[in-house]
């Protein structure tokens, strides 16, 4: 290998530790403060992507008939415990299961939008709201249940949801057109616009979480969540529209991560599975509770894997998934066991 090589390798492993990095991130959030371990994160990944790729294609994508198909669902279980005397956030449930459903509804069948930025603004509104209305069917009536229960219906779900995926787009896969056709020489490196694109997105999702979680005030409530779910509730925070607004950023991360890496890669149903799992390493680097290390753990999944694609193609997924065996065993010898706060 020589230096030119080891440039280009090191390129690939920055662009897919981006991709990596918002997944970890996702992961992190979601489990910080509903302390679920998201499986089917990768799925938004793969529906983003592939909506958007039937979107370019002229056509509907079935995403939109899921979403509304959920959404009436969410409001018959709302409606159903507010019949039994149950408090319901009527403001949020309409935002979820009204609001952006049919303004997806209506780009998507009336306005049919042909330019990127529509067809981008489209795949967004049919994906993000996916996460709350998940997580109001799937996880808030467990919002009481341990660890494992909710990881247990997190494997449940995402076998639905590949499922649902397959059905939905076949198993054909799919790329879409690139953010950006220009090409780069930096340093003697070739460079693609879309490589720059990745990277950039990713920087300034970066920057726009830090800032949401360390100026605004919901995002300092949902670190109050994250820290302690009683005292937050205690404190007067809506701790189940807290769930609601970490899947909705869970899922918006993982469409803008779908389309960002469908003009590189084809991308078929069940791809999101090893990009979520690879964000998923890289979580545990940060022990699924500190962003920074998350992030520094996407870039090292990154960077092995170009490597190891390098030195040893047939194995570089093996390579990847047993660094999460060292990390799990030093994290074993300096954490401390604690029982479930609730």
């Amino acid at each position: 290998m020589d230096l030119q090589i080891a440039l280009l390798l090191g390129q690939d492993g920055i662009v897919n530790g981006a991709v990596y990095g918002l997944m970890a991130l996702a992961l992190v959030l979601v489990f910080s403060v509903t302390r679920v371990i998201f499986i089917p994160q990768g799925e938004f990944v793969a529906f983003g992507a592939l909506s958007m790729a039937v979107l370019q294609a002229g056509r509907v994508p079935a995403t939109l008939w899921l979403l509304l198909a959920l959404a009436a669902m969410v409001l018959v279980v709302e409606f159903w415990r507010w019949k039994r005397g149950a408090v319901v956030d009527w403001a949020s449930a309409l935002a979820w299961c009204v609001v952006l459903p049919l303004a997806a509804a209506a780009l998507v069948l009336l306005l049919k939008p042909t330019s990127m930025a529509g067809q981008t603004l489209a795949t967004l509104l049919l994906i993000m709201p996916l996460g709350p209305l998940l997580y109001r069917l799937a996880y808030r009536p467990l919002a009481s249940a341990n660890v494992l229960m909710l990881l247990i219906v997190s494997v449940a779900l995402h076998g639905v949801l590949v499922g649902l995926g397959l059905l939905f787009f076949g198993a054909e896969g799919y790329r879409t057109t690139a953010f950006s056709e220009e090409r780069f020489d930096i340093g003697g490196i070739p460079v693609s616009g879309q490589s720059l694109v990745v990277v950039g997105v990713t920087l300034l999702l970066v920057l726009a979480m830090f800032l949401f979680f360390g100026r605004s005030m919901i995002g300092k409530a949902l670190r109050a969540t994250a820290i302690n779910r009683v005292g937050a509730r205690l404190s007067g925070i809506p701790t189940e529209l807290s769930g609601d607004l970490s899947f909705a950023l869970a899922a918006l991360i993982g469409a803008v991560s779908g389309l960002l890496i469908a003009p590189l890669t084809t991308v078929y149903y069940d791809t999101g599975f090893l990009i979520g799992l690879k964000g998923f390493v890289a979580a545990i680097v940060g022990g699924l509770a500190s962003y920074p290390l998350a992030l520094a753990g996407a870039l090292l999944v990154g960077q092995l894997e170009a490597f190891a694609s390098f030195w040893a193609s047939p194995f570089k997924e093996v390579l990847v998934f047993t660094l999460i065996i060292p990390v799990l065993w030093w994290r074993s010898l300096h954490s401390h066991h604690v029982e479930d706060e609730e």
